[in-house]
Order: structure tokens, then sequence, then C-alpha cells
């Protein structure tokens, strides 16, 4: 058997963590973030083998869902900054789903100077079959109790607004980034309170891409 070195709880070091212990990171927040990098891993496997298998690209993939969600508002312009691509690359990968027949494109009827783009009957087909990419992420969810899950989804939620108010994530249509969002305190079950629509709510319901997320005016910290 290999000998490996042993840390101060007795366990063997871990290749997440930086070997420079003069970092300013604490080891148990590293091992967290190799932990998030492994996650990210393994969704972006299981995006690609759903892609491949029905015939489109990644990219292709990703904006077909983007498209789909933004529902007729869909410009060349956001899905690059959604995506973080080039305005040419999502140009060109859209022009490939319009020839597969799989989206369209009209004028903008705010600004006819824009395009906009909306998916056909046969992307909204596609769109459902595609949207179940993460179908072995959500079986094994399934077995996680409600209040970890709603832990987790506020956690990974503040990291994403962090994130996002540090400038390296550029959209993120999260409770936790909307100008609506009101976590002043409240009753212990409903600590936030979306003020667009005057609902109480807590964890559990916070929102990853909400229709009616606001950016706030300026950058605050998350949860």
């Amino acid at each position: 058997m290999t000998s490996h070195e042993r840390t101060a709880d007795g366990l063997p070091e871990d290749a997440t963590v930086h070997p420079d212990a003069s970092l300013p990171v604490h080891d148990l927040d590293q091992r967290l973030a190799g932990a998030l990098e492994r996650m990210g891993h393994v969704s972006r496997t299981m995006l690609l083998r759903q892609a491949y298998a029905e015939g489109v690209s990644p990219l292709q993939h990703q904006l077909l869902l983007r498209v789909h969600a933004m529902a007729g508002r869909a410009r060349v312009s956001d899905l690059a900054v959604e995506l973080d691509v080039s305005q040419a690359t999502v140009s060109e990968a859209l022009g490939t789903l319009r020839r597969k027949e799989l989206v369209t494109k009209a004028p903008d009827p705010v600004d006819r100077r824009n395009t906009i783009y909306s998916v056909t009957s046969a992307g909204e087909a596609l769109h459902t079959r595609l949207s179940s990419w993460d179908g072995p992420l959500a079986e094994s969810l399934a077995v996680v109790g409600d209040d970890d899950k709603a832990t987790a989804l506020r956690v990974v939620l503040g990291l994403v607004a962090d994130l996002h108010d540090d400038g390296v994530v550029a959209v993120a249509r999260t409770c936790l980034t909307c100008r609506y969002f009101d976590d002043a305190g409240g009753s212990t079950p409903a600590p936030y309170r979306c003020t667009l629509l005057a609902v109480d709510f807590g964890d559990a319901q916070l929102r990853v891409d909400c229709a009616e997320h606001e950016a706030r005016a300026s950058a605050g910290g998350g949860a």
C-alpha cells in the first residue's frame, strides 16, 4: 500500500487543496470549491451526452434551452452575454439551428433594427427531450432531505450572487441578485420577501432563473 502524508486530522492529503499554504484560503473552502468544480464537470458531461445523442452541439443545446426560456425575447447580444461567448459564435450556432428548423427569427417588435429568435414546434419537441439532460442528478437528489437541499440551494445561489457582484458572472437571474428581493427578516420558515409579488418565502423557494427578475441597482452581498 502506498503511504500518503496525513493532515492534522489524521486523514490523507486532498489533491484539491493548493500546496502553497501561504495562500489565504481555508482548506475547507478549497475542498468545497473543488467539489463544485467536480459537479460542474459532471453536469457538462451529462449535457454533452444528451446533446450528441440528439445530433446537436453542446452550444446549440444551450442556445435552444435559453431561446425557449427567454420566450420571444432572445436576441443575439443577450444570448452571447448569457453564455459568455462572442456574438459571432452565437450567430453561427443560431444559423445552424435555423437550418435544422429548430428556431426561427423575426424583427424585434420593440426595435426593428434587432432580430429576436423563437423556438419552432420541432424545436419545442427537442427542447422537451433536452430538458431531461440532468435526469441522473435529479434522481440522486431525490433521496436528499428537503432541508439539506434548501440549505445547499441558498449557499450555492449566495456564491453565484457574490461572483455576479464581482463581475465574474455576467448574468444571474436569481432571487439574491434581484431588486425585489428583501431579506430584512421575517418568520423563520419564510425569512425573505418578494416585494414585486408581495410573497414571503424561504430557502426552498429561491429561484435560479426567475422570469420576473430585475437586477438590483447596486452590488450587495450574497446570502
